[in-house]
């Protein structure tokens, strides 16, 4: 393989791994604490459609992004809201969400921009810009592995770059901090975080907090940093994938960084094999390619759901003992 081709694959799955790892991140905190998140692909859908929807009425890259955030995080209160403090079914709930947001989404698009539930594209100023193209240029002087380096690793913007950091971040924040051991104990033994005199409800909802944050920031990425506008179920099943990722992760950040990272790849191969023809099997059918990182979705949850332990607490809610 010569340098240009490794390089470019390289890029190309740490970019379309960004909202998956961003989803599979908000997922971890969520179900750590004890609480199922199925909702992950509808509040990515419905936070990209309102970073398009401000984007294209506002022009500003701040105003899309905090319209995001609000969102993300109105829907995980409302997860809070019905499953933690009403103790209400979790993966109805989430299923809900993702189905309401399929829905509004498109109807909010066809009441407002009348194109099919599409939004007209989002000005140049709301798009993300490449970062270290300087840098990589110095880089791609090396021998050998210059060229590889510069094209995998430069240029990228500066979400793919955030987004490296905070599972860093996650990953300090779980297993180097307080917070972090309480978040994970009120998903292993609740009861003995409340006996400790800690809230569960409060460490859950703060987890939840997290999770609307990183779900925001997934949607948002949809928009600003690969398709322009919002299309109708534009996020095509990646919340189901940062879902299997998590699982196939076993509820670790670095774990689930891997698995997304392996999804991204299956899709960059995906694009570049599209009409390539291999030895002895000449032309590899457009629709299989497409279908590989579905296929590995299923795979992953059929074989390993059952071998992956999953935090003792998950899906139960918890009363409060008076």
């Amino acid at each position: 393989m010569d340098e240009v081709f490794i390089g470019t694959i390289v890029a190309s799955t740490l970019r379309v791994s960004v909202p998956l790892i961003l989803c599979a991140l908000a997922g971890v905190l969520c179900e750590r604490s004890g609480v199922i998140d199925l909702g992950l692909e509808g509040k990515m859908l419905m936070t990209a459609f309102a970073t398009a929807a401000v984007g294209v009425a506002s022009g500003s890259l701040g105003l899309a992004l905090g319209a995001a955030l609000v969102v993300g995080v109105a829907l995980s209160m409302l997860h809070g809201y019905a499953c933690v403090s009403h103790t209400g079914d979790q993966v109805v709930l989430g299923m809900a969400i993702t189905m309401t947001a399929a829905g509004l989404s498109v109807v909010l698009g066809i009441a407002w921009f009348a194109q099919g539930g599409q939004t007209p594209p989002v000005p140049e100023a709301v798009r993300l810009s490449r970062w270290f193209v300087g840098a990589g240029e110095v880089v791609a002087q090396i021998p050998l592995v210059g060229t590889a380096l510069s094209l995998a690793f430069f240029g990228h913007n500066l979400m793919v770059y955030g987004t490296l950091a905070l599972v860093a971040f996650v990953w300090w924040l779980l297993y180097r901090t307080r917070f972090g051991l309480r978040l994970r104990a009120a998903g292993e033994n609740p009861t003995m975080v409340d006996a400790a005199g800690v809230s569960v409800k409060a460490l859950r909802y703060q987890a939840l907090a997290l999770n609307g944050v990183l779900s925001a920031l997934a949607g948002a990425y949809l928009v600003i940093a690969q398709n322009p506008s919002f299309i109708p179920n534009m996020t095509a099943g990646r919340g189901y994938m940062a879902l299997a990722a998590l699982i196939f992760g076993k509820w670790h950040p670095v774990g689930a960084l891997w698995a997304c990272l392996l999804f991204g790849f299956l899709d960059a191969v995906s694009i570049r094999m599209q009409g390539a023809e291999l030895p002895l099997i000449g032309a590899v059918p457009v629709q299989f390619i497409q279908a590989l990182p579905y296929i590995l979705t299923v795979v992953l949850l059929a074989g390993f759901i059952g071998k992956s332990v999953a935090p003792a607490a998950l899906g139960r809610p918890y009363m409060k003992e008076r």
